[in-house]
């Protein structure tokens, strides 16, 4: 992809070129040369074929794309959508719903909306280091998502009733943590607020005998007992007491309510984690002074991480032997 690629009017006309979207997927996957999916041999044992834009493996014979083992893998819609599609996923605010992608590349809504979850899946933070390993404090809180059971149509508020663990208005629990000193927001859809399952979750993602500040929900208490410096705010008297707050993970909250109501409005809650790993992915590269990302830049980080990731059409909606291509 060229350097001066900067905007989307630039990246279009980058990728009406088949091959330079072919070469920007490999580039980003394979940056020593492609390898054999099948047999693994290295790139000198690939052989392009132009006419065919795949390689043959001069080894075992394998013939592939760029497409094979990525979240593109069995799509018949060709890199350029896809590649528009990812970068306005990875740089509108607020995200994009499936209807516009369908109408901006030339698509099925149906289709848009399969290509937006598979882009979110390679947008999922795979990390395994611990946040506040660095030092830094961690700000941890929790937060409900969804409608009010009075304000929804009687077969969706029963489903609900029966698929969720959620308080008496049965919106879903997401739980977030901000470490403060990389400015990294991780997130999890929780089937409860209870002192097992939030303390769990901190002892997970969490550096151990590290700085954790919360509210005074009764589900952190006794954290001081799990090796963790625990400081907590009581929101019904104060919201911030010098360093210890959380308005950093309370600010993504505003941001992922924000693109949820106003630019996806109903999101069924065995998909939001991939709407919250989407926000996450914005808000861990967003531009910032010590950050200075471009739109570009977030697009080059989306497309390197599609490797690895498969999301058919079955795990996604449960609907075995349904297919949109």
């Amino acid at each position: 992809m060229k350097n001066d690629v900067k905007t989307l009017s630039d990246a279009i006309r980058n990728f009406a070129d088949e091959q330079v979207c072919i070469d920007t997927v490999a580039g980003m996957r394979w940056p020593d040369g492609p390898a054999c999916p099948k047999c693994g041999s290295a790139a000198e044992r690939q052989h392009y074929l132009k006419t065919q834009k795949r390689w043959q493996c001069r080894d075992c014979g394998k013939q592939y794309s760029v497409k094979v083992g990525t979240i593109f893998e069995d799509s018949a819609i060709k890199l350029d959508k896809w590649l528009t599609a990812m970068w306005l996923l990875a740089n509108c605010k607020n995200g994009i719903s499936s209807y516009e992608i369908a109408r901006a590349v030339g698509v099925t809504q149906k289709s848009a909306w399969f290509m937006l979850h598979r882009i979110r899946y390679a947008m999922k933070n795979g990390s395994l280091r611990k946040l506040g390993s660095t030092g830094g404090p961690v700000e941890v809180d929790e937060t409900f998502v969804g409608g009010k059971p009075k304000n929804m149509h009687a077969g969706r508020r029963q489903k609900l009733q029966t698929a969720l663990h959620g308080h008496g208005d049965h919106k879903t629990v997401v739980m977030g943590m901000l470490d403060r000193d990389t400015r990294e927001v991780r997130t999890k859809v929780i089937p409860n607020v209870k002192r097992e399952t939030l303390q769990n979750e901190i002892l997970r993602q969490v550096q151990g005998a590290g700085t954790v500040y919360s509210d005074q929900h009764y589900g952190y208490d006794n954290l001081k007992f799990q090796q963790f410096v625990h400081e907590t705010v009581n929101h019904m008297e104060e919201y911030v007491r010098g360093e210890v707050h959380t308005q950093g993970i309370e600010n993504f909250w505003s941001l992922l309510k924000r693109t949820l109501s106003g630019t996806y409005v109903a999101v069924e809650p065995f998909h939001l984690d991939a709407y919250a790993d989407e926000q996450a992915f914005r808000y861990n590269n967003r531009t910032t002074k010590d950050n200075p990302l471009d739109d570009q830049d977030r697009f080059m980080l989306a497309v390197s991480q599609v490797s690895g990731k498969r999301l058919t059409y079955a795990d996604l909606t449960g609907k075995v032997g349904e297919t949109t291509f």
